[in-house]
């Protein structure tokens, strides 16, 4: 049953481009796949019938397992079955007349521009590394950057002349993303008064964010970056690194912003990703009409 799966990841890796962790997820959906196909007693792919797929998403539902995740594990099975077909190592594609499960619509939690202000207010400008978490924080809500692209930034990336940001994002697209007269002034702060002072105990490489061990941050790190400043500024809200980035996108077309020029600065593939955030703007528009028309 497993045959084929190391030319199926090696497809991934090198014809897709997809990253390690999208390939390692699609490894794991598809061995709790295979595995139970064999505790069906399956002994070849071509035996699996559009019976067996239905039967191993309404066991993936049974077990509670999220809608997104469900939905990822069916487009990693999808994704299998036609590599197999259209590489003739089997005679149908099993999942290819099967819907996807369809997701919730699921709005992003996003902060107002007052909390934002307050989050960043709160940081205290005497303490340790606060020339950097006031940076880190003004470029993750200025720019909308994934919390990976900024723990990857490098200091070649950096276009002061420009307020611009050389971004290599997923797939190993770059870029280029305008970064605002704050975050910039926030950003060459950091980099003149206090990054040397973190990159003299070892090679950084030149990433621009550096932990007090002169390492690069971790996903982790800017989540509990994030944390601090918000539990200082009195924020209750749930929220992550990605909340910053919800937010960027909201903000802009709620001030007029154009959608495609939204999605090219946040490296979306797929104009209907960034769509959603037309659904927060019309909830915004909502709030306003329910606010100030005189008939509420």
């Amino acid at each position: 049953m497993e045959t084929h799966l190391h030319d199926y990841f090696t497809m991934l890796r090198v014809e897709r481009n997809l990253s390690l962790n999208t390939i390692d997820a699609y490894r794991r959906d598809l061995k709790n796949y295979i595995s139970y196909l064999e505790n069906r007693r399956l002994k070849s792919m071509n035996g699996i019938k559009q019976k067996h797929i239905r039967g191993f998403i309404r066991a993936l539902a049974d077990a509670h397992l999220s809608p997104a995740s469900i939905s990822r594990v069916f487009s990693s099975i999808r994704t299998y079955h036609s590599f197999l077909n259209a590489e003739h190592f089997v005679d149908t594609n099993p999942s290819q007349l099967l819907e996807a499960p369809k997701l919730p619509r699921k709005l992003p939690e996003v902060l107002t521009v007052q909390e934002i202000d307050d989050i960043l207010a709160a940081v205290d400008e005497s303490a340790k590394l606060a020339k950097r978490d006031l940076a880190l924080l003004e470029i993750l809500y200025s720019t909308g950057l994934r919390v990976s692209e900024v723990c990857n930034l490098n200091l070649t990336g950096v276009v002061f002349d420009y307020e611009m940001l050389r971004v290599t994002g997923k797939g190993d697209k770059e870029r280029l993303v305008p970064m605002g007269r704050r975050a910039m002034e926030r950003l060459n702060d950091y980099i003149r008064n206090e990054r040397p002072g973190l990159s003299r105990k070892r090679e950084t490489k030149g990433i621009v964010f550096l932990s007090r061990n002169s390492r690069s941050l971790t996903r982790m790190t800017v989540y509990n970056i994030l944390k601090k400043w918000c539990q200082a500024a009195g924020i209750t809200k749930k929220i992550s690194p990605h909340t910053l980035r919800h937010s960027f996108a909201t903000h802009l077309l709620e001030g007029g912003a154009d959608l495609r020029a939204v999605q090219e600065m946040l490296g979306h593939a797929d104009i209907s990703t960034t769509q959603i955030y037309t659904h927060l703007d019309k909830e915004h528009l909502k709030e306003v009409h329910r606010t100030f028309h005189p008939r509420w």
